[in-house]
């Protein structure tokens, strides 16, 4: 049994919740790069350029990415032969995001009450989804995530008999509804099957995969490699002022379902798809 002190994750998340609203991931940027080349319209090619520019600035000076730093959602695999001591692991990790947004002088966006309406003014409560899996490493990863994009989101409760069409017709009507408002080029996050909540957590985790990567099932990668063209036929382009590149990727996770049900989520992210993972 190993020990590991929750300040040690504390410290952690506190770092992670700073360093992804400042340098965005190695994979995002180099989709970004792509981009450029693959953008046909002169004025989406001067966007993207400005998007590369607007990383380096962030990067160098240390200042946030996006004036909106996002809510941020916290995923930790817990190894079961790992013993937490010094304290509450969700403590740990509401405390380790309190001080990242304060130390790193993050936008604090979260309300303590949906209806109320009222700042909490440290940026928590995190939302936080917990694993426990073999090993003795904790396994953390944080998701800042900005809601231009996250409004734009949505979850179909599909009838089986309209299948992979209906599913594309999802995904689509998704992407061409949100046009500008999801500040493209975007990373679509699908999930498919489950449950209600477990396709919406589906899609928010496809998010997480490195742009490029592809899903294991060989007749899902053909459906992420035809959404991403359609999506990319629409027009809509960088900031939504048109152009060839207004996806970067889709990405598709599944999951067993019920015979009567066929639940799809589709999660969509802006060009900022902030995330980090540490182990520890």
């Amino acid at each position: 049994m190993r020990e590991i002190q929750v300040s040690k994750i504390e410290e952690a998340v506190k770092e992670m919740c700073i360093s992804v609203n400042y340098v965005l991931s190695e994979d995002m940027s180099c989709a970004l790069e792509e981009a450029v080349g693959k953008e046909e319209s002169p004025l989406g090619k001067q966007i993207l350029e400005q998007l590369q520019e607007n990383l380096v600035i962030a990067r160098e000076d240390r200042i946030p990415i996006c004036q909106d730093t996002g809510m941020a959602v916290v995923f930790l695999e817990i190894g079961q032969d790992v013993h937490l001591t010094g304290g509450g692991l969700e403590e740990a990790v509401q405390a380790g995001v309190r001080q990242g947004y304060k130390e790193g002088f993050l936008r604090k966006s979260v309300v303590g009450d949906p209806l109320l309406r009222v700042n909490t003014k440290d940026n928590t409560p995190a939302v936080i989804y917990t694993r426990i899996v073999p090993g003795d490493k904790v396994k953390i990863t944080v998701t800042a995530k900005g809601f231009g994009s996250e409004n734009m989101s949505r979850i179909f409760m599909l009838k089986p008999a309209q299948g992979v069409e209906g599913v594309k017709n999802a995904v689509l009507e998704t992407v061409r509804e949100a046009g500008p408002n999801s500040c493209p080029p975007v990373v679509v996050g699908v999930g498919i099957g489950g449950t209600f909540e477990k396709a919406a957590l589906m899609a928010k985790q496809a998010l997480l995969r490195p742009v490029g990567e592809k899903a294991p099932e060989a007749h899902i990668q053909e459906l992420e490699e035809e959404l991403l063209d359609r999506i990319n036929g629409f027009g809509i382009g960088p900031a939504g002022l048109g152009g060839r590149v207004t996806a970067l990727a889709v990405h598709i996770n599944t999951y067993a379902t019920h015979i009567a049900g066929l639940p799809v989520a589709v999660n969509m992210c802006c060009h900022v798809d902030r995330h980090s993972t540490w182990e520890i």
